[in-house]
């Protein structure tokens, strides 16, 4: 079929019905219509391809596609929030284990502090902690602060003295106590040791050091509303002054207390001390007097929890 002229090609689409296009046949005879219907997408030999139709995503498409990438974000962020505390929790049980790191060694026993508020009052007179919770942990934690309380330069005042064996004792057991404790530490000896007068007043100039620091504690029995708490402790001692010939010492030692739970709070009834375990000493140079002075003034104490 012919699309126009007797050259066998016609106009092009040139503006016209591309489906429809006149001319004559060749060899003659009367002029006729011809209707030529072309596929989709052919055009002339000269003109362009008719460009592909676009096609708009589906909004269900869209819809799906958008939830999958929430989805997908939620879950990544969650997995990380995980594997962080994972990673938090596997690093603190590993540093103190014996275990092949995959976790399935034993785990180490917390050595550190609970956490746990120890106490919520304290000894009016003395300023003792007390009102300890009748477990394990709060028999440790009374028997450290009990260290404390013995070791502390308050034990060479008779008055002092005496309010602390009675916040601390068993009724049965402080007056006993008391006699032992009044014959120890007024004795010339004692004192002379010291460097402290008959009444425990350090010299003019000086500061007179006794301070207890506990390590650890470890519950040696517990049973019944009883309890037997070791302590162990780093204790300074000596009198911190120019001139001085007692200077502050440290010394180790370990406090052995029987415990009794009596109206509502650990007291003790039975009190033992023994020597070390000690360290090595460290070369570290000594500080002079007065830093050692002004740091027992400066820094105040603690109350001790398991």
């Amino acid at each position: 079929m012919s699309l126009g002229g007797d050259d066998g090609y016609g106009d092009g689409y040139g503006g016209q019905d591309p489906a429809r296009t006149g001319g004559t046949g060749r060899g003659g005879g009367d002029a006729h219509l011809t209707r030529t219907h072309l596929p989709e997408g052919d055009g002339d030999g000269y003109g362009s391809p008719r460009r592909p139709t676009r096609t708009k995503p589906s909004r269900n498409l869209i819809t799906v596609v958008s939830v999958v990438v929430i989805l997908i974000a939620a879950i990544a962020f969650a997995n990380r929030g995980g594997n962080d505390d994972s990673d938090d929790t596997s690093t603190s049980s590993s540093s103190g284990s014996n275990g092949d790191g995959n976790g399935n060694g034993p785990k180490a026993e917390a050595t550190a502090p609970t956490g746990e508020r120890p106490v919520n009052g304290k000894n009016e007179v003395t300023g003792i902690a007390s009102g300890f919770p009748r477990t394990e942990q709060g028999a440790q934690s009374a028997a450290a602060n009990y260290a404390v309380a013995l070791g502390s330069d308050g034990m060479f005042k008779a008055d002092r003295r005496h309010a602390i064996v009675n916040a601390i004792y068993a009724p049965e057991s402080a007056p006993g106590r008391q006699a032992e404790l009044d014959n120890a530490f007024t004795s010339e000896k004692v004192l002379a040791n010291a460097g402290l007068d008959a009444k425990g007043n350090a010299p003019d100039g000086m500061t007179f050091v006794s301070r207890a620091n506990p390590v650890g504690t470890k519950v040696e029995k517990y049973e019944n509303g009883t309890a037997q708490v070791a302590v162990w402790s780093s204790v300074l001692f000596g009198l911190a002054g120019e001139g001085s010939k007692n200077p502050v010492t440290e010394a180790w030692y370990t406090d052995t207390f029987d415990l009794k739970w009596v109206r509502g709070d650990w007291k003790v009834v039975k009190h033992a001390q023994k020597n070390g375990p000690a360290p090595v000493g460290r070369d570290q140079a000594a500080s002079s007097a007065k830093e050692i002075s002004d740091a027992v003034q400066g820094f105040g104490g603690f109350t001790y929890a398991r």
